[in-house]
């Protein structure tokens, strides 16, 4: 009886929310002369989709109501942005749509005797050595292709009669970690009309809330008209009648009665085929988000750990496994759940200041070594969590399922969320389901003979990470995608944790994401009132991360093509912020400035900034497996650990989620895997370096915590070059400016900061020092490796 009624209410729930769109509707980006069509469960949750689409002057729009897609095609000389409207129920909702029109760049390759089919391939189309065919068209023995490209730095490489080529005709190239090298090609900006809208500030009264806005571009002649104006109240046109426009100030009034719950108000200026950033502002119960107690998704700090190298609570459990060719860094280390539960008791976290953890996985592992595939062939055991040989059970060097109930009970009791690592794309062969559904799983052997091992481009969707470890088929085993969906939901529900960072995600179809999400949704957001988090890991180019993230699928990705740029520009004082933010704008063009993004120094799966830094290592080193074993990187320069807070402190104010790698906050070195899993060490084990970083990481995340433009402000650049990045992030509370020097000499810079602010005073927050501002300037002097976070007052 009461599962009937629990069944029931869920019913009801799921009634009310399919007449209502909670999603906020995040805009769709065209391609030129292409049709994009997407799925409308990617655009908003339904359980069905009674939907009538509007017609639009710059957009042609067609919705198949057989497949639940909608498919967008730009009318020609189309360009900025619109409001595509559709009829949902009894009422109107807005979907944007974008389309940035990108300039063509040519590639050519004179082939030799012999070479006749020639692929252009590399990180602008995720190192697909299929789809961008070079061509000879006019016979002159050159093969040629034009491809759209934004400013930014790209690596690249020809794939000529099934081998991989360096471009003969460029020079510049960079070791790939693969004992070879890839050609770099530098797009720079060029001049234009920079648009940009800024946020003003609000007026509080008895009726309601007024936001006030400001539009800068270089043509001062031509003020605002509404009819250049974007703006949403939600997902619906903000009332025309509450918009007032004053030259170049725009001002948005919302009534007292529309302020109740939470709310999300955006706003855009397109004039002349282009349109500016899209000004995002969540309001709760009528408070700006960021300003109380009430958090949401963007307020997360995240700390990741393995829960093996972490901390040993338990040596009961400890049980390392014997084999003569097990060595210690890829054994079992002791690290367990009851070691963090006693780090939270300590009070840890709450002194760093995060607010989340992600756990490695808990699932049950083999209990014996296997040999890795490539050379050297060096045995390893499943300490890490990714070898699962059980969909239910906990790793029982780790604990029990009532630990892991308990870890995650106290973890919200101190509040901290909890995301649990789901292993979706493999299982181990000691796994069950190997015996027993082997229909459920990819081949191991390719019809022309090679094993599909590790062919993570080349077979995205089937490819094995060892001989061990069979890949679902997700495609063709349908009652696969139905099982580990549910038993992802599963392991929400028995353990109460807050979301999921997944595994390998552009090696699972996209029709796994979206049946987890639906579930996920149906399951637990809607009849608990909860948003879960939802991270990936996807290594590839920007448009293969961006297709898993929408509101049917995931919440985020790892931003791996920011860290790609980030790290050798921070690491070498020659090289330009100004590629840093090429990448930057690029990841608000595509997610936004609200993203939700991962933002990373190091991860498991990553060589230690503080290898390269301290310069044991090089980027992309082929030699970073072995020294990883042979002679293992230590911290020998005391100005390394400054290099790391120059990053940790522009990683802490960017748009996105920061993730605090363990061992981040006091500057622990590794090479490759397993090198960069090291024991985490505390309290006496700290030398005064490690001591003096984890308090000033620690101060770093709390300017973080108690700033909510760091969370959810815009971002404004004001200077990126060789030695300085600066940058001011605004929001309806506050504004905050972040200055970085990566010079091994002290700098004075100079700011010009935008007389509209109207700043007057200012506040270092690292020293808690007062700085002045004269005329709108404000005269800095940086030491070496060194960063200042500023907020500025009126």
């Amino acid at each position: 009886m009461l599962k009937k009624l629990l069944f029931i209410s869920l019913v009801l729930i799921n009634s009310i929310y399919s007449q209502t769109i909670y999603d906020l509707i995040q805009p769709i980006n065209l391609i030129e002369d292409e049709t994009v069509t997407v799925p409308i469960s990617d655009i908003f949750y339904s359980e069905e989709y009674p939907i009538e689409f509007q017609q639009n002057k710059f957009v042609d729009v067609k919705f198949n109501s057989a497949t639940n897609e909608v498919s967008f095609t730009s009318k020609k000389d189309f360009s900025g942005m619109t409001l595509v409207s559709f009829n949902y129920y009894d009422k109107t909702y807005e979907i944007p749509v974008k389309l940035n029109k990108t300039k063509k760049y040519l590639f050519t390759y004179k082939p030799k005797e012999g070479e006749k089919q020639v692929n252009l391939f590399g990180q602008f189309n995720s190192w697909n050595r299929q789809n961008l065919p070079m061509k000879d068209d006019n016979g002159d023995g050159i093969f040629e292709i034009e491809i759209p490209l934004d400013p930014g730095r790209y690596e690249y490489k020809f794939f000529v009669n099934g081998k991989e080529i360096v471009d003969p005709e460029n020079p510049v190239k960079v070791p790939n970690g693969l004992g070879d090298f890839n050609s770099v090609r530098i797009i720079e900006e060029e001049e234009k009309d920079n648009m940009f809208l800024h946020i003003l500030g609000k007026e509080k009264s008895q009726n309601g809330l007024t936001l006030k806005f400001y539009f800068e571009n270089s043509d001062r002649s031509n003020l605002v008209i509404k009819e250049s104006i974007i703006a949403l109240f939600d997902n619906q046109k903000f009332p025309e009648k509450l918009i007032k426009v004053n030259g170049r100030e725009i001002s948005l009034s919302i009534k007292k009665e529309m302020l109740k719950g939470e709310h999300t108000v955006r706003i855009a200026i397109n004039r002349m085929g282009r349109h500016s950033n899209i000004q995002t502002v969540q309001i709760i119960d009528g408070e700006f988000a960021g300003s109380n107690d009430k958090r949401t998704l963007h307020d997360q700090i995240i700390y990741s750990l393995m829960i093996d190298r972490f901390y040993n609570g338990d040596t009961t459990n400890d049980s390392p496994v014997v084999h003569d060719s097990l060595f210690k860094p890829a054994n079992y280390n002791g690290g367990d759940l009851a070691g963090i539960i006693k780090k939270i008791e300590e009070g840890y976290f709450d002194k760093l200041g995060i607010n989340t953890l992600w756990i490695s996985p808990i699932v049950d592992n083999t209990n014996n070594a296997y040999r890795e595939y490539p050379a050297p062939h060096r045995w390893y055991t499943g300490y890490h969590g990714y070898w699962p040989v059980s969909s239910t059970k906990v790793e029982e060097h780790f604990g029990d399922m009532n630990l892991a109930r308990q870890f995650v009970e106290l973890a919200h009791q101190r509040k901290l969320n909890v995301l649990l690592d789901f292993v979706s794309n493999h299982v181990h062969m000691e796994h069950p389901f190997w015996k027993e559904h082997r229909n459920w799983f990819g081949v191991l052997e390719l019809p022309d003979g090679r094993k599909n091992l590790r062919l993570w481009d080349e077979y995205r969707l089937t490819t094995w990470f060892e001989p061990y470890m069979p890949s679902f088929d997700y495609i063709g085993a349908y009652d696969a995608l139905e099982f580990m969906t549910d038993n992802a939901v599963w392991w929400l529900n028995v353990t109460g944790a807050d979301g999921f960072r997944h595994d390998a995600v552009k090696h699972v179809p996209n029709e796994f994401w979206r049946m987890l999400t639906k579930k996920l949704k149906r399951n637990i957001e809607l009849p608990r009132k909860k948003k879960l988090y939802q991270i990936g890991e996807t290594f590839g180019g920007i448009d293969l991360i961006a297709s898993y993230v929408n509101n049917g699928q995931l919440n985020a990705q790892f931003n791996f093509n920011l860290y790609d740029v980030a790290i050798p520009t921070f690491l070498d004082e020659n090289a330009s912020f100004k590629l840093v933010d090429y990448q930057m704008q690029k990841s608000f063009q595509v997610f936004g400035y609200n993203n939700l993004m991962g933002n990373i120094m190091d991860s498991h799966d990553k060589i230690r900034y503080m290898a390269y830094a301290d310069g044991d290592l090089e980027i992309n080193d082929g030699r970073a497996g072995e020294i990883g074993w042979t002679n293992p990187p230590q911290v020998d320069k005391p100005e390394s650990y400054r290099k790391l807070k120059v990053y940790m402190a522009y990683l802490l104010t960017i748009p996105g989620i920061p993730i605090i790698y363990y061992g981040d906050e006091i500057g622990m070195t590794g090479a490759a895997d397993p090198d960069n899993r090291r024991m985490m060490r505390f309290g006496d084990e700290l030398n005064q370096y490690e001591k003096q970083t984890f308090e000033d990481v620690s101060k770093l995340i709390h300017i973080r915590r108690d700033h909510p433009a760091l969370r959810y402000g815009d971002f404004l650049t004001l200077q990126a070059d060789e030695n300085i990045y600066a940058y001011i992030r605004s929001d309806m509370n506050e504004r905050i400016l972040t200055v970085v020097n990566k010079n091994p000499k002290t700098v004075a810079v100079e700011l010009n900061l935008p007389p509209i602010y109207k700043i007057r005073t200012a506040l270092d927050l690292f020293e808690n020092k007062d700085l002045n501002v004269a005329y709108n300037k404000l005269s800095l002097e940086l030491k070496d490796y060194s960063f200042l976070i500023i907020k500025l007052f009126e």
